[in-house]
């Protein structure tokens, strides 16, 4: 019996997003035990560095874990911050609802974008332990204490249990959530390694991590600098799909041409770049309203702009802010102690037509650096995104796959899975192209694989150079203390072959004749083979360059 048409369809509903990331948790990187605790404190911390900035405070953040239930995997988590905290009538939304903040539609640089991240705690709370999340909200002379959980089939904030008082309680968030199915531990994915990785890249950050067992972990700043903030810019015309200007347009409020919309909406149009487009789209009117703008004249005036023929000036970088040279070699040195440390900053770049980006990559060597444990040797690849550090799907991620691509050993660097060495990566975007919700791995677009590792090999030659200083010294020492080796006899065989002379003396002579030549090689670096690296090294920084 076949079924009816409408029948099947009587089966057809409608889901809110809340619902959608309930059955999808691990879209938002809610898969794992471990995985899953890491995850939500990132989400907070990374709230917490965002507000502070943007209210250009240095951030003083606390993360204390409690374990309640180890059969069930059942922690409590407290997150708490010196911020602006969050005001009466956001706190549903900001922590309650899904898609919803004061991110996503800025087009500057910031560590959240998608304003999914606290609120998918307050989630993953609600599903495994049925309880909400508390909330304590410091601001101006208020302060808010409640209760919120999500109605996940209307995508809504639930607020209970409302406390509002007056008085002078300074500022700040504090948010308790009790969570099930997570466990705590000291890996390479655990919650301590991401609270170290953070400190790295923030060195404005106070940072201080409470594990289950009471032990506190402080990572004091190393700088007393906020970070400029990024500024929010315009989007670049080469950016723009059609969907995107017919978008833009159709909300367009205040503009009443087309030709006025462009100069006023996005970056780097004037008005000879908008006569440059008259030309090349003859038949659209710019002098029509925008909202009348229609998807076939949009993809012609999208043609128009991507047309090889109209030169445009690339897209300011003042919304893209990097962590700095001089903090990042700074941060290293606190927290790792390398024996070297090499820092390069990259120039901003765009990628897909109009999108600025820009890179920055360090390398320690030596010392604390290396695997996280610090007991062990071996290389790690720190990466970040907006300063935010990635923990996870490491091999699907364009700066993993950037490092996997160099050819180490032209470094010096034999092995370089066992080498004591970390490689620190940082991009800084508008918009960083995140494989997944999660935002744990960076697309591998063509233009931004091809920096990271140019910006890689551009501080990897500083570590050659290094590191050939230190094979020398280490090759002329066991030279030197070979030839030592036969002072004592050589002294005593050559007054009986000459028939005259002082074995002591003659000695002596010998011991400061190797300890100036050898010491006068070392500082002058007079050797034929410094020499000879020194000119290898220049065709090799030629042949990365070429690559």
């Amino acid at each position: 019996m076949v079924t009816s048409t409408e029948k099947i369809f009587t089966e057809f509903k409608e889901h809110s997003v809340a619902e959608f990331f309930k059955k999808n948790q691990q879209m938002l990187g809610f898969s794992g035990k471990t995985r899953s605790l890491t995850t939500i404190v990132h989400e907070y911390v990374t709230n917490s560095l965002d507000a502070c900035e943007e209210a250009s405070l240095l951030p003083e953040v606390t993360i204390a874990i409690t374990e309640l239930d180890k059969d069930t995997g059942k922690y409590r988590v407290v997150a708490e911050d010196n911020g602006p905290g969050i005001p009466e009538k956001h706190i549903g939304k900001a922590l309650g609802m899904m898609l919803a903040g004061t991110k996503f539609h800025r087009y500057a640089q910031q560590r959240g974008q998608q304003g999914i991240g606290a609120s998918g705690c307050t989630m993953y709370a609600q599903i495994t332990t049925g309880k909400p999340v508390k909330v304590v909200s410091r601001y101006d002379t208020k302060r808010i204490t409640c209760e919120l959980s999500i109605d996940l089939k209307s995508n809504s904030p639930k607020i209970m249990n409302a406390v509002k008082e007056d008085g002078n309680f300074g500022n700040g968030i504090r948010v308790e959530a009790e969570v099930g199915d997570v466990k705590f531990d000291k890996s390479s994915f655990g919650v301590y390694e991401y609270i170290r990785r953070t400190a790295l890249a923030n060195p404005h950050l106070s940072i201080t991590l409470i594990d289950p067992e009471g032990q506190k972990s402080s990572f004091p700043r190393s700088s007393d600098s906020v970070p400029e903030k990024p500024m929010m810019v315009q989007p670049h015309p080469m950016g723009l799909s059609t969907n995107d200007l017919i978008d833009f347009a159709h909300r367009e409020k205040e503009c009443r041409r087309v030709s006025s919309f462009l100069q006023e909406r996005f970056a780097r149009v004037s008005a000879a770049k908008v006569d440059e487009l008259r030309a090349l789209v003859p038949d659209l009117d710019f002098d029509k309203k925008p909202s009348d703008l229609q998807w076939h004249e949009a993809e012609k005036l999208v043609k128009a702009i991507q047309n090889p023929q109209v030169k445009w000036i690339a897209p300011t970088t003042d919304s893209v802010k990097p962590i700095g040279k001089e903090q990042i070699e700074k941060s290293l040195r606190n927290i790792l102690a390398p024996e070297f440390v090499v820092v390069t900053e990259r120039s901003p770049k765009i990628f897909k037509g109009g999108i600025p980006f820009m890179v920055e990559a360090a390398l320690a060597y030596g010392g604390g650096a290396g695997r996280a444990n610090g007991s062990m040797t071996g290389s790690e690849v720190i990466r970040y995104a907006n300063r935010a550090p990635l923990l996870f799907d490491n091999s699907g991620c364009a700066i993993t796959e950037a490092v996997k691509e160099i050819d180490w050993k032209r470094y010096k660097l034999k092995n370089f899975e066992e080498e004591p060495i970390s490689v620190f990566v940082n991009i800084s975007s508008v918009y960083v192209p995140y494989t997944s919700a999660g935002k744990q791995a960076i697309s591998n677009e063509d233009e931004i694989l091809q920096e990271i590792k140019n910006a890689i090999m551009e501080a990897a030659r500083d570590l050659q150079r290094y590191l050939s200083g230190v094979n020398r010294d280490h090759d002329r020492k066991e030279r030197k203390k070979a030839i030592l080796r036969y002072v004592q006899q050589l002294s005593k065989d050559l007054p009986e072959l000459a028939g005259k002379g002082k074995s002591a003396e003659i000695e002596k002579m010998l011991v400061h004749l190797i300890e100036t030549k050898y010491s006068g090689q070392i500082e002058n670096g007079e050797d034929e083979e410094e020499s000879t690296n020194g000119k290898n090294g220049k065709v090799e920084e030629e042949e990365d360059i070429d690559e």
